[in-house]
């Protein structure tokens, strides 16, 4: 009996033992869900350690856009580019600092159970969601006149006007807040039918105008400069644009689609995947000015200062304005 007994004891200890091993990887890493008890919401152990590096991600492409900003506007030459570059490194900065303050507070009313200011989240997500479409505005702006400055180099050296570049930014920021705007007041504030009309003339406007019209700028300049008649290496800042568009097409473009199909229950990516990708792509913009501007003979060398004056002030005179330029002139004279 007591041989019965004492197996009957251990294997009941082996089943709680089993029963507690269970909640604790649930707890751990199983989607979230919600304590009957205290009815706080549990999150997975993944969660949290993306939400902590998307946290770092953001907090290095906060110094790395502010030092963008810093010397764009004090200690490099402007140009019509640069004004592009500077209100692109304004909305990246707009767009981190939302997430940032976004995972902080959702990460407090994680833990203290305290879920008192909804509005405030809402409110947030429509703040970085207007920051991400500003920056694929302004990337699309960026790819269409620099293609146009290959194709036509007389008329952007002569004829372009002075301040087209700043009229541009203030129309696409216009552009911005209004489509965030108008959702905000049909999904937000009044709730109506309008809501998921809004949201679909938004990725409409993101996905088939502003997003084609980017990629197909960037071929048809990969096209002209791959295949001119002189063989020349590209300029830094043509490479800034490529490698720039092309992290976007792959970090930016997630988070737009899964949010579209969060809204419309037809994407399955988690959120906090998405946020990463998007805190990736508007914090590599500062490493790229960077690493493209510091090569030099197989080797990274000089200053941040330095790289970004290579990249932004090389322009001006850059090897495939100048060839396109001959062309153009010589086109005119026969």
């Amino acid at each position: 009996m007591k041989y019965k007994e004492t197996l009957a004891s251990l294997s009941r200890g082996l089943m709680m033992t089993e029963l507690s091993t269970t909640s604790l990887l649930l707890t751990e890493t199983s989607p979230d869900y919600t304590d009957n008890e205290t009815g706080c919401q549990i999150h997975s152990l993944t969660d949290v350690i993306l939400d902590g590096v998307t946290v770092l991600i953001c907090l290095f492409g906060l110094v790395g856009n502010g030092i963008v900003l810093w010397l764009l506007s004090f200690f490099i030459k402007r140009n019509p580019f640069t004004v592009y570059i500077l209100n692109l490194a304004v909305a990246d900065l707009s767009f981190l600092l939302c997430l940032l303050v976004y995972l902080i507070h959702y990460t407090v009313e994680s833990l203290f159970c305290f879920y008192e200011f909804g509005h405030f989240l809402r409110f947030l997500q429509l703040l970085f969601l207007f920051a991400h479409n500003t920056s694929l505005y302004f990337l699309t702006a960026i790819s269409v006149e620099r293609c146009l400055s290959v194709f036509y180099p007389i008329w952007c050296r002569c004829h372009r006007p002075k301040h087209l570049s700043a009229l541009v930014c203030a129309l696409l920021w216009a552009l911005s807040c209004l489509v965030t705007g108008l959702m905000s007041y049909f999904c937000v504030f009044v709730g109506t039918e309008h809501c998921p009309m809004s949201h679909i003339a938004m990725y409409v406007l993101d996905f088939l105008i502003f997003a084609p019209i980017m990629v197909l700028s960037n071929l048809i300049l990969f096209i002209k400069v791959r295949y001119s008649s002189q063989q020349r290496q590209p300029g830094r800042f043509y490479i800034v644009i490529l490698l720039t568009i092309l992290f976007f097409l792959i970090f930016a473009v997630s988070f737009g689609n899964q949010h579209s199909g969060w809204y419309f229950n037809s994407f399955n990516m988690p959120i906090e995947i998405g946020n990463a990708l998007a805190c990736l792509n508007s914090s590599i913009n500062p490493l790229i000015y960077f690493l493209v501007g510091s090569y030099r003979k197989r080797r990274f060398r000089g200053s941040v200062k330095v790289a970004l004056q290579r990249v932004f002030e090389e322009h001006a005179d850059s090897r495939e304005d100048r060839e396109a330029t001959r062309t153009d002139t010589m086109e005119m004279a026969n």
